[in-house]
């Protein structure tokens, strides 16, 4: 059953509608375009070949046998190119010069006339290493007689440091009546993307490039790649194929990027490089693995004193983006409720692993998970029900955080209160009384503070848009943001209709060729309907007043008196004086002096960057939302199995309400993978389940019942109100998890997953103290 506000009285023909994606049939029916789909004239196939030890120093590298195969066109190694290093911090060389610093590292890479071939050419390829000691645990990697992997990390400390104070913990600390500390374990985890990464590169006879490429930042992407390969950015041209799963994965320009353009530009043919399933679980960052130590503290009668958190982050080889989890980490620590006192620190440590990179949620669901478990363990220890401590330090409307966050519009209250009353909250301890045999059920919740109206990481956090409107009413939008699936462009073209006073199906959508649309700077941190909406509303907003103008003429009537319905213009005090929009339109354009109806708007929020001390409103909004989770736990296996699951998000207001709801049971669903299911195991910095087989994530047989519970607040900066959610889904429920599992053992579980063995020594460690 799904819960939300369609039942209260809509003013809008568009907002607020259930209408399917725009591209769902082109995608049911097979007829979408993904980058492995793309097939050029002439088109070749790459491979990379990669490292086979951890850490070691590179020798030699002998590809005369692979260069003298039939087929081949190419083989590369760092000594074929002069590339600049990549990455957020440039340690990263597109392909590896003398060392080698993880098992994905990658030596070599080849292009042949077909995979097979290619596959062929990278086992003739011979490589003398020299194995060095290899570090692959963070707390080790700190010690002084660790190996050091990069010469200007001294300690194996990344550059990139995050410390952020608020108040005098100190005396909040001597003030406080209960005082709890302990340390969590996060572990990492992969996107499992349904397509594998994939790239086709192909320049043309000017030495212009075009890459068609899945990211999820094409003008970021566009300027990084310019960077490495070192030719002017106009010189580079993206175009996005449809995308197969992004998450943040895509958020980055990874080395076989490069690889593929450096292969297309040797041979002069268009290349693609595609990922096998292994590799794309081998050779992808992953979710930040995180140890937190976190105390907390509260008065007598729990309002919350202090926080003092110290976050240890497995850094991997080399630096993307998931060294820079903490920017967002901190959110929850220093806003999620209200605390005046506040210490965070971070050391992000390189090691021998695979490196880390965006996912998301963007370190929110590792520092809600330790911050929602101390909320429940704070509370018991007060003698307090947990409900009531959130809602006695619940955020509200027009609050300003540590972070100098301006909290304008916020339901986390309302979102509180509707969770309990459909988790039936107020019985919980009733279910434990009339328990018997093997199995414990419990409930448990958890909250979220999130960017919801942008983020300002880079000076510009705006987005372009054009509105054209042609000769019979058939609008197009031309936006700069990115749709990975999420539905963007269904949400933009409901927006412009409705902003124009046409239907959605009136409206196309034009958003994947950087030589074509308006910038953005991509589709991350929840923003896109928040900025790019509003980015389009205004566009459109333009052509509109310019519509009721040429109108006014034709009705004799003043444009304010005017306005536009259901594709006619009419006016206000009497709807039977009315005109077609489209005969308004020709008639503008056919005539001597016509001219024809097109907008242009560029929205970049009332926002700041974060000065050095991590403080500044990075958002113009902010979103909040409630988990709610019963669960059965079995004391013989120690499984776990969800029964209900009720998920409350202020929304601001619910464009569609539809792809709302699936993005937030999405979210939901990645969120028990994470807290239940999966994990990338490593041994000595490899993958070890590196199939679908052996990572274990949730399938539709594992999704629980679900209530979706849409809270709107109605945000008066954003696009009809509405707030940035795409993240929201994922980031509170291996909190509200861990805190029902405890509810049903009386016993907790610090580490993520949550897995039945875990669950298992957690029950025989309560029982050792019990006895």
């Amino acid at each position: 059953m799904q819960k939300n506000n369609d039942e209260k009285e809509n003013k809008y023909t568009n907002i607020g509608k259930r209408i399917p994606k725009l591209d769902a049939i082109e995608k049911v029916t097979g007829k979408a375009v993904y980058p492995q789909d793309i097939k050029l004239p002439g088109m070749l196939y790459g491979k990379i070949l990669w490292s086979k030890h951890a850490h070691a120093e590179i020798i030699d590298i002998d590809t005369s046998k692979a260069e003298a195969l039939p087929g081949v066109l190419a083989v590369i190694t760092a000594k074929s190119m002069v590339l600049t290093k990549m990455g957020i911090i440039k340690d990263n060389p597109p392909l590896k010069i003398d060392r080698v610093r993880s098992l994905r590292d990658e030596v070599a890479a080849v292009a042949a006339v077909d995979e097979a071939t290619a596959e062929r050419a990278l086992s003739s390829i011979k490589v003398k290493y020299k194995p060095l000691p290899a570090v692959f645990d963070p707390e080790a990697a700190m010690k002084p007689d660790a190996p050091q992997l990069h010469a200007d990390a001294k300690g194996n400390r990344n550059m990139l440091q995050y410390s952020f104070e608020y108040g005098d913990v100190g005396a909040a600390r001597e003030e406080s009546d209960v005082i709890i500390k302990h340390r969590f374990k996060l572990q990492s985890m992969t996107h499992c993307c349904m397509a594998p990464c994939s790239c086709v590169a192909i320049w043309d006879v000017t030495g212009r490039l075009t890459m068609y490429s899945p990211t999820q930042v094409p003008f970021l992407y566009q300027r990084d790649l310019a960077t490495v390969l070192q030719v002017p950015t106009s010189d580079v041209r993206v175009i996005q194929p449809k995308i197969g799963g992004g998450f943040g994965q895509k958020l980055d320009m990874y080395p076989n990027e490069v690889i593929c353009a450096v292969l297309a530009k040797i041979t002069g043919r268009p290349v693609k490089l595609t990922y096998t399933r292994e590799e794309e679980f081998r050779c992808t960052p992953s979710r930040q693995p995180a140890i937190i130590d976190m105390e907390v503290g509260a008065k007598a009668d729990g309002t919350l004193t202090f926080r003092d958190v110290n976050v240890i982050l497995d850094n991997g080889a080399y630096t993307s983006w998931g060294a820079t989890i903490p920017y967002v980490l901190m959110n929850p620590i220093t806003s999620l409720y209200k605390c005046q006192n506040i210490k965070f620190n971070t050391d992000i440590i390189y090691t021998n692993n695979m490196y880390s990179g965006a996912m998301r949620g963007y370190g929110n669901p590792q520092g809600t998970f330790a911050l929602e478990s101390l909320m429940d363990m704070l509370a018991d220890k007060l003698g307090m029900d947990a409900l009531e401590l959130r809602l006695k330090n619940c955020n509200r409307p027009h609050e300003v955080t540590p972070q100098g966050m301006e909290v304008t519009t916020c339901g986390l209250r309302e979102c509180l209160e509707k969770v309990a009353d459909l988790i039936d909250w107020p019985n919980k301890h009733d279910r434990r009384d009339i328990q018997t045999g093997t199995l414990r059920r419990g409930v448990g919740l958890a909250s979220y503070f999130h960017v919801g109206g942008g983020a300002r990481v880079y000076r510009s956090d705006g987005c372009g848009a054009i509105v054209k409107i042609n000769d019979f009413g058939h609008v197009t939008v031309i936006t700069g943001s990115t749709d990975i699936g999420q539905g963007a462009e269904t949400v933009i073209a409901q927006i412009a209709a409705e902003e124009l006073g046409v239907r959605t199906e009136d409206v196309t959508v034009i958003n994947s060729d950087t030589a074509i649309k308006p910038w953005d700077v991509g589709a991350h941190a929840s923003r896109t309907t928040f900025i790019a909406g509003n980015a389009a509303r205004a566009a459109a907003a333009k052509v509109k007043k310019n519509i009721l103008k040429a109108a006014s003429e034709m009705l004799g009537e003043v444009p304010k008196n005017l306005d536009i319905n259901d594709r006619m213009v009419y006016l206000k005090s009497d709807r039977g004086k009315s005109i077609q929009i489209g005969k308004v339109i020709r008639a503008t354009h056919f005539r001597e002096d016509g001219k024809t109806f097109t907008g242009e708007a560029f929205y970049d929020p009332k926002t700041v960057m974060q000065d050095e001390q991590y403080r500044g409103n990075i958002s113009e909004t902010y979103g909040f939302g409630t988990q709610g989770v019963e669960v059965e736990v079995d004391l013989e296996t120690g499984h776990v199995r969800i029964l209900k699951l009720v998920v409350a998000c202020d929304v601001g207001r619910a464009i569609n309400p539809l792809l709302l709801e699936g993005q937030l049971e999405g979210g939901a669903l990645m969120g028990i993978g994470y807290a239940l299911l999966e994990q990338l195991i490593l041994e000595k910095g490899e993958v070890k389940n590196p199939t679908f087989l052996d990572y274990k994530m949730p399938t539709v047989k594992d999704v629980p019942p679900m209530e979706i519970v849409l809270v709107e607040t109605n945000d008066p900066a954003g696009p009809f109100g509405a707030k940035g959610v795409g993240e929201a889904g994922a980031i509170p429920t291996a909190a509200a998890i861990g805190n029902a599992i405890a509810d049903a053992l009386g016993t907790r579980i610090y580490e993520l997953p949550m897995l039945p063995e875990a669950v298992l020594k957690a029950i025989k460690a309560q029982l050792n103290v019990d006895e």
